[in-house]
């Protein structure tokens, strides 16, 4: 794949359109340019979109949940999708020992950029008052919401554990 495809996919927050609509624009030009690769990742993140529901409650009382409609999926849903993939392709990598692929490559494309140790640390020491927690551990939830996917957890519970 040229960088010059390569920039007419991927997605940011600051984008006027909303995640669900890039990936349908990009399944599109996808198509037009017959690019297998993006393609077939953009396929895959959308074949995923099943899995996002809605619980519901039936008129016998009985619980059961329902799928999303485009309008209820959020670019949250399809980022954590997308996290899912990355984790995934990661593994097979892995047990191949190899390093990345074209597929991980278009799908981080789709992913927010993360937040770095150093703005979590800063946003830690701005906001959080580890005198209102039993423990360091408990501020783990604010910090989380805070910064929600761009956050990787296991990187804001090391920061916590090594914090003085």
């Amino acid at each position: 794949m040229s960088d010059n495809q390569t920039q007419q996919y991927g997605w940011n927050p600051d984008m006027s359109l909303s995640l669900l609509d890039k990936l349908k624009a990009d399944l599109k030009q996808s198509m037009l340019n017959k690019d297998v690769a993006a393609r077939s990742a953009i396929r895959q993140i959308m074949a995923e979109f099943p899995k996002l529901t809605v619980p519901i409650t039936l008129e016998s009382g009985k619980k059961s949940t329902r799928l999303k409609t485009n309008e209820e999926i959020t670019n949250d849903d399809i980022v954590g999708i997308i996290q899912g993939l990355v984790k995934s392709e990661r593994m097979v990598l892995e047990a191949k020992d190899e390093e990345s692929s074209a597929y991980l490559d278009i799908l981080k494309l789709y992913l927010p950029k993360m937040a770095s140790r150093e703005e979590i640390i800063a946003w830690i020491s701005d906001n959080i008052d580890f005198s209102d927690f039993k423990n360091k551990m408990q501020a783990m939830g604010p910090i989380m919401k805070h910064f929600g996917k761009q956050a990787d957890g296991k990187m804001v519970n090391q920061i916590l554990q090594e914090w003085e």
